[in-house]
């Protein structure tokens, strides 16, 4: 699942709209509210402008992306038009020649309303927060039309039958889905009395030909050992389910039900890689891609290698956490190949003016951001870890740091320090899980004495921040 005011990155599959959010800002409305309009585009040109509302296309009510993409797939459309000016309607026919865009952004790929979650999972993450976080983290999502426009993993309990239809007769492909265990009893006490209706829905469309990214959150004692292995037998025997991500149970201090996961026991961890190790190899073997896949956390806490970038299949779940610490490694190989010049002159700098950086990084993260730093002259570069006070548990992942532990962590005196903070901290408005902003942790850093850089967590962008 991903709330709405999520700190952590989506993967768009579709094409047509900049809004940072999945729901439109004003889904009480009908249809969708126009955000931005190109000059000289087909929209432009019939005089659609910001603040408009799209009501209908082709007849169709405009309720989310996926009815805007399936009507407008030819050169011509019918749309109805709210103006808010003089609450007139009009309609228009909106024209392009092949290929070209249509020229109209909304603020949004929802627009009706998002479909919440009807589970009682037991390791949602959103029932874990603090009391005091703001409403919109706390936002159970679970539709499907964001599983299919931008990523987000989903459960299928809430569908209904006519859903399903659609889903089946568009062919949404592919589908993400929350999987999480097999067997009737285990599912119903990790996800709740809805549980059934998600595997009908999923076999459903596996029997339709959608494609099928599936995730388990792994929980000890619940859905591993034969559990597990059952889950892994399914997927195996369901060639439409192309990867599995398998992730740890993480959990925060403001609960009471978890107090360790595989962060807190190696050789736990090291069973779970070596569980999947044969029905790996089956899979290269008998489909040509690894299919299942484990999260680079369970590598951190087995205390083993990653895999190399071949065994991925193109990261199809990278935003899940699967193949990002390779590819942050093989990436440092990259920089350190192609940019040795960039990287020497940045330690040139750093050496004549006394100057030090600080890459930020959770303690999940350490040793790969020291990859990183090794690049550079012995002393200049280090990484500063911050521990995740504000959230507790295991939680130690860079993306959830909170400006309270950014801030009460650092020195009171920064002067000569560079800090190099990855802007995945931070959301799409600017802000922290805590509810700071960025230019107000910006400030405070700059008042100790910091030059402050944000840059997305990749070798080549904190290298372009440094340069």
């Amino acid at each position: 699942m991903a709330e709405r005011d999520s700190n952590m990155p989506s993967v768009p599959t579709y094409a047509g709209t900049v809004a940072p959010y999945a729901l439109s800002k004003d889904p009480s409305s009908d249809g969708a509210t126009v955000l931005s309009v190109t000059p000289d585009s087909p929209a432009y040109d019939i005089g659609l402008e910001p603040g408009m509302r799209v009501l209908t296309v082709n007849g169709k009510p405009l309720t989310d992306m996926i009815v805007w993409l399936w009507e407008t797939e030819d050169v011509e459309a019918e749309i109805e038009v709210f103006d808010p000016r003089d609450n007139t309607v009009a309609s228009a026919v909106i024209e392009r020649f092949p290929g070209e865009e249509w020229g109209v952004d909304f603020d949004g790929v929802v627009f009706d309303g998002m479909r919440t979650c009807v589970n009682a999972c037991i390791f949602c993450f959103m029932n874990m927060l603090p009391k005091e976080s703001r409403s919109t983290l706390t936002i159970r999502d679970d539709d499907y039309r964001l599983s299919f426009l931008q990523g987000n993993f989903v459960t299928l309990t809430n569908m209904k039958d006519p859903e399903v239809e659609d889903a089946i007769d568009k062919m949404l492909s592919p589908m993400n889905v929350s999987l999480h265990a097999i067997t009737p009893e285990c599912r119903r006490k990790l996800i709740g009395r809805n549980a059934p209706r998600g595997i009908e829905v999923l076999e459903r469309f596996l029997e339709a030909g959608i494609e099928i990214h599936a995730q388990i959150v792994l929980c000890p004692g619940i859905n591993d050992g034969d559990e597990l292995l059952a889950t892994l037998e399914y997927v195996e025997a369901h060639p439409g389910i192309t990867s599995l991500a398998i992730v740890p149970l993480g959990f925060t201090k403001h609960q009471k039900r978890f107090t360790t996961s595989y962060s807190d026991d190696v050789e736990a961890s090291r069973a779970v890689v070596k569980m999947l190790e044969p029905f790996q190899q089956r899979a290269r073997e008998e489909r040509g891609c690894t299919v299942f896949q484990l999260a680079d956390e369970f590598y951190i806490d087995a205390h083993l290698p990653v895999p190399p970038a071949e065994t991925y299949d193109g990261f199809p779940q990278f935003y899940d956490g699967i193949g990002m610490l390779r590819s942050f490694l093989d990436e440092v190989e990259s920089v350190r190949a192609v940019r040795s010049l960039e990287v020497a002159r940045v330690s040139e700098r750093l050496g004549e003016s006394s100057r030090r950086v600080l890459v930020i990084s959770g303690e999940a993260a350490q040793g790969t951001f020291g990859a990183f730093c090794s690049m550079f002259d012995a002393g200049v570069i280090d990484v500063c870890t911050i521990k995740n006070e504000y959230f507790g548990g295991n939680v130690n992942v860079t993306g959830l740091i909170c400006a309270c532990d950014l801030l009460g962590q650092l020195p009171a005196d920064l002067t000569d320090i560079e800090l190099l903070i990855p802007d995945v901290m931070f959301n799409y408005d600017g802000l922290t899980l805590d509810g700071l902003a960025r230019d107000e942790v910006t400030a405070e850093l700059e008042q100790r004495g910091a030059i402050v850089h944000f840059a997305t967590p990749a070798p080549n962008h904190l290298l372009d921040a440094l340069v």
